[in-house]
């Protein structure tokens, strides 16, 4: 099957369940059954495709799947499309015009695991996502009987509110802060259940592998990274929104896909506000996988990726989002709270032009000291935000400060930085 596969018969509106057993025909689990012999084959046939998580930590679905079935509990399938990512659209995408596609996702995944508790955890201010949900889900038929009717929580907004941590700490507690992961969800979750969280694209893929197997799954993209991925494309593009390419597409197809660019580019962010910045000459050989982004020093993250333009001042763009990042701290952690309001405050005395000595090299030795610390990544990727900016921007940076604010500091943000949601009371 050619491109598009999660986004096929995709129109405005909410894909109602007709018509998505018209576009992507039925889900027959009743050829696998119920046993323990058939929640094998799902997951066997899971491993074979080689999906990988589409959240940012491609991590194995089959993996988590199975270090799940090894515990002796009752299970829980959490569905997180919280996307707390400010440049990311596309989970919202697919649970609000395609949630057929995601519910499947997930009733395949309780299936391998022998459950009937399946959560849909979303962003407190997604109330159009959650009513499309809760109609998509008065539509299954599954949930008049076999199934227990799944459970749609919202999530307090804000970037660590979705970490899996977090969603479970909220789901037992009713507090959306990250936790250190002993023991792991995978042990002890959701009411202290084994807990298989995944996003909302990761699955839907995999309701499509169990219709059409994991050698079609692996007609796209490479042996490492197979199928296709969902980008949400922004910036200096004619035609911003949400596509579909294969896995390592060249940066070119999709720029072509959104009918090319709009101005003359400066840089491209790829992988969000934890992702990495390149310099748009550089970025020509990009391809939109891991593998393709790493050489680049960047990464694919969670499918963002954003065409800066020559226009922007990209020293403004990075101190307004190192600011915003350092607000989002759950102000658990030192490294945290302190690192990243250092990393905020030097950015923003340099994009001023009053920077004091050595503010650079300050700034470098504070995104070393974040990384690697507290309960969870936030520090990290805020870090490695600002380290690529340093790389990309150098000439930039050092205008800011020796002669402060350019012509460009006031125009219009490109990226965006939410009211500060930060989940401290």
């Amino acid at each position: 099957m050619s491109l598009p596969r999660l986004l096929r018969g995709v129109e405005p509106g909410r894909m109602s369940y007709d018509d998505h057993r018209r576009v992507h025909g039925e889900l027959t689990l009743a050829a696998h059954g119920r046993g323990h012999g058939a929640a094998s084959a799902l997951v066997a046939e899971l491993k074979r495709s080689g999906l990988r998580g589409r959240g940012g930590g491609a991590f194995p679905l089959a993996a988590k799947l199975e270090a799940v079935r090894r515990s002796r509990r009752a299970p829980v399938v959490v569905v997180n499309a919280t996307e707390g990512e400010p440049m990311s659209f596309k989970d919202r995408t697919l649970v609000q015009a395609l949630p057929h596609l995601v519910i499947d996702g997930a009733i395949c995944c309780a299936a391998a695991l022998a459950t009937d508790t399946i959560v849909f955890a979303l962003d407190e201010s997604s109330g159009e996502t959650a009513a499309a949900l809760a109609t998509a889900l008065h539509e299954r038929p599954e949930f008049a009987g076999r199934l227990t009717a799944p459970e749609i929580v919202r999530v307090p907004g804000g970037y660590v509110t979705g970490h899996e941590t977090s969603v479970v700490n909220f789901l037992n507690t009713g507090t959306a802060l990250p936790t250190r992961a002993r023991p792991r969800i995978s042990e002890r979750g959701y009411n202290r259940r084994p807990t298989l969280m995944s996003n909302a694209e990761t699955l839907a893929h995999a309701a499509l592998i169990v219709r059409h197997g994991s050698d079609w799954f692996r007609e796209l993209g490479s042996d490492d990274e197979p199928g296709s991925v969902l980008v949400t494309l922004s910036g200096a593009v004619r035609c911003p929104g949400v596509y579909e390419v294969e896995h390592g597409a060249q940066l070119a197809t999709l720029i072509d896909a959104a009918e090319g660019q709009s101005a003359p580019l400066r840089a491209f962010l790829f992988g969000g506000y934890a992702g990495g910045w390149v310099d748009a000459a550089d970025a020509t050989r990009a391809r939109l996988s891991e593998a393709g982004l790493r050489p680049l020093s960047a990464s694919f993250g969670a499918g963002v990726v954003v065409a800066l333009p020559s226009s922007a001042c990209p020293v403004a763009e990075v101190s307004r989002v190192a600011d915003w990042m350092a607000g989002e701290s759950a102000g658990q952690c030192g490294p945290c709270v302190n690192g990243l309001a250092a990393i905020a405050d030097t950015l923003a005395w340099i994009c001023d032009g009053r920077p004091g000595r050595d503010a650079e090299s300050e700034l470098r030795r504070f995104c070393a000291l974040v990384t690697g610390r507290g309960a969870c990544a936030h520090p990290d990727g805020a870090a490695r935000f600002v380290s690529s900016a340093l790389a990309v921007f150098a000439a930039e940076i050092e205008d800011h400060a020796r002669h402060g604010p350019c012509d460009a500091c006031d125009r219009r943000a490109v990226l965006s930085t939410p009211e500060h949601r930060s989940p401290v009371p």
